[in-house]
């Protein structure tokens, strides 16, 4: 059999809805973030057994685990992307004092660059993800879970840029003739 990674992205937070980026600052989810790990997300992981769950240590994934009914095991890997100097701040914002910045490139003063938290999913990766015809299921973060889907796929970090995963959203990693595959996405 061959390995199969789901990924969970946490619910809403106020800083989802104002699209402040949000590291390390430990946010809860907002009623309506609540209620889509309950009503919408649930639903997607019902009735599928897994072997391994997985959650960052941030509340917001974990509460969404939580809500979703799984009582994960915390990963510090699985932490958001650490965005220094700019956590709080919007794009716009962080554009205005630096002209043409753009997260996948540049990274983040103070914080983490693509390729450290690159580094942080190949470890993790390695050591818990690739078991042999294991399910695992991870909760976790925008930024950090679509670099975990690059590097999965064996693609450069910064490559994490073309998976869009909204809040509740779930992506699937699985194999074909023994090569990472996108199983499905979005869903």
């Amino acid at each position: 059999m061959q390995p199969e990674l789901w990924l969970a992205r946490h619910g809403e937070t106020e800083w989802t809805l104002s699209r402040q980026h949000t590291g390390r600052t430990d946010l809860p989810l907002t009623a309506a973030g609540e209620a889509a790990a309950r009503e919408e997300l649930a639903p997607k992981l019902a009735g599928v057994a897994f072997d391994l769950v997985l959650s960052s240590p941030l509340r917001r994934a974990r509460d969404t685990a939580r809500l979703a009914g799984f009582s994960p095991e915390l990963d510090d890997r699985l932490r958001e992307f650490d965005y220094g100097d700019y956590e709080g701040l919007t794009t716009a914002e962080i554009q205005r004092r630096r002209p043409g910045w753009d997260l996948w490139t540049d990274g983040c003063p103070g914080g983490e660059s693509v390729e450290d938290v690159g580094a942080r999913m190949d470890a993790l990766i390695a050591e818990r993800l690739r078991a042999n015809g294991a399910r695992v299921v991870a909760f976790g973060h925008g930024h950090a879970l679509r670099i975990l889907t690059a590097r999965w796929l064996g693609l450069p970090a910064r490559e994490g840029r073309v998976f869009l995963l909204p809040p509740a959203g779930v992506g699937v990693m699985g194999a074909e003739h023994g090569r990472p595959a996108l199983e499905r996405w979005g869903v």
